[in-house]
């Protein structure tokens, strides 16, 4: 197709490793893995042109992390693209600046975009800016228990306590009375920072049963931005997602059509490009309130790419490549011809371990 990126670094592992192995080698592109030592065997790392171990051999997992040293890996081999997967370095603004410092393509969003929604706090503020409707929440950073306790009683139980950074369930609690304040306040600190390098939480009203309905969005560096209808993600464990739905059911018309306009509202406020999701929750009454967006491919884009047609992943490199919407390859020429096609369903498995207190862990699956 004659891209300006030729070579490709994967700079993650696993399933999504080799998703993006097989859209750049439908490209033509040639590829790089990178591996940590307990990942030697995987197959990431045979599927790919060349592949390059990073890390000490008894680091599993922090190497994927290492900016500087994936930087180099690149350089040394000629990699003109990284595309980060999810997880890792995904919302990682100062990676993608590097990136870009180094004269590399990153397969994602600007870093300004990214810096503008990476953050939930100052992404709530976009929104705002935007239009969309947002959950109560507290005002001010949470840096102390009197902070979170006068913000709190401001609002009103039930809350829910997030890490301002973070993602996949971690430094979240429910809190449905003030005697469970302190705990969650310290655990939810501590945790975050573990997980994200940042202990800043803050507060918001806590909605009971809602839908939690994320919509798909794809844009290009021209100023072309589409949606590609939502995905239901209600069924969660731990708020971490379980089963993945696309489209949703039982939604009204004019709610779903409101989704996508926020979701485009958002997304066009801060000039985004490449794929993303913004995430919403409906209650019961169907009013809609915006979480978060988040700036990267997700593990459920199959499903999306089931009822659409659309190769998530393939327009991803391309748009970093500096492609329209509407050239060969993506082929999007206009919202309305984009078309949903009958449903999608993904299931994720949870390995948990019944004799303590089924506590998420790894093993062999014996019963499902």
């Amino acid at each position: 197709m004659g891209l300006k990126i030729k070579k490709l670094l994967i700079a993650n592992r696993g399933e999504i490793a080799i998703r993006i192995l097989r859209a750049a080698a439908e490209l033509g592109l040639k590829t790089v893995s990178i591996y940590t030592y307990e990942d030697r065997f995987s197959p990431h790392r045979y599927k790919a042109d060349e592949a390059y171990q990073i890390g000490a051999d008894d680091e599993p997992l922090k190497p994927y992390l290492d900016i500087e040293g994936i930087i180099q890996i690149a350089k040394r081999h000629g990699v003109s693209a990284i595309h980060p997967g999810y997880g890792f370095l995904s919302e990682n603004v100062r990676f993608a600046r590097r990136c870009r410092e180094e004269g590399i393509v990153f397969v994602g969003p600007s870093p300004e975009a990214m810096e503008k929604l990476g953050d939930k706090v100052a992404a709530k503020e976009i929104a705002i800016a935007a239009g969309l409707p947002i959950i109560q929440d507290s005002q001010e950073p949470l840096n102390s228990l009197e902070i979170a306790r006068r913000e709190a009683d401001r609002i009103g139980y039930p809350l829910m306590m997030k890490a301002a950074a973070g993602g996949g369930g971690r430094g979240m609690r429910v809190l449905r009375k003030p005697d469970e304040l302190e705990k969650a306040y310290n655990d939810a600190r501590n945790e975050a920072l573990k997980a994200f390098g940042d202990n800043t939480v803050f507060l918001e009203k806590y909605i009971d049963s809602p839908k939690h309905i994320e919509v798909q969005i794809l844009g290009d560096t021209h100023g072309n931005l589409v949606h590609l209808y939502e995905r239901d993600c209600s069924v969660q464990r731990r708020f971490q997602k379980v089963v993945e739905v696309a489209p949703s059911t039982g939604l009204k018309d004019e709610t779903r059509q409101k989704l996508y306009d926020y979701a485009l509202a958002i997304t066009r406020h801060v000039d985004y490009s490449c794929a993303g999701t913004v995430e919403f929750l409906v209650d019961a009454e169907e009013n809609i309130y915006f979480i978060e967006v988040n700036p990267r491919v997700q593990v459920e884009h199959t499903i999306t790419e089931q009822i659409t047609g659309i190769d998530i992943v393939r327009s991803q490199i391309l748009v970093a490549d500096g492609r329209k919407l509407s050239d060969n390859g993506i082929n999007i020429h206009s919202q309305d011809e984009i078309r949903c096609n009958g449903y999608a369903v993904q299931c994720r498995i949870t390995t948990e371990d019944p004799e303590t207190g089924f506590k998420p862990d790894y093993g062999t699956i014996i019963a499902y």
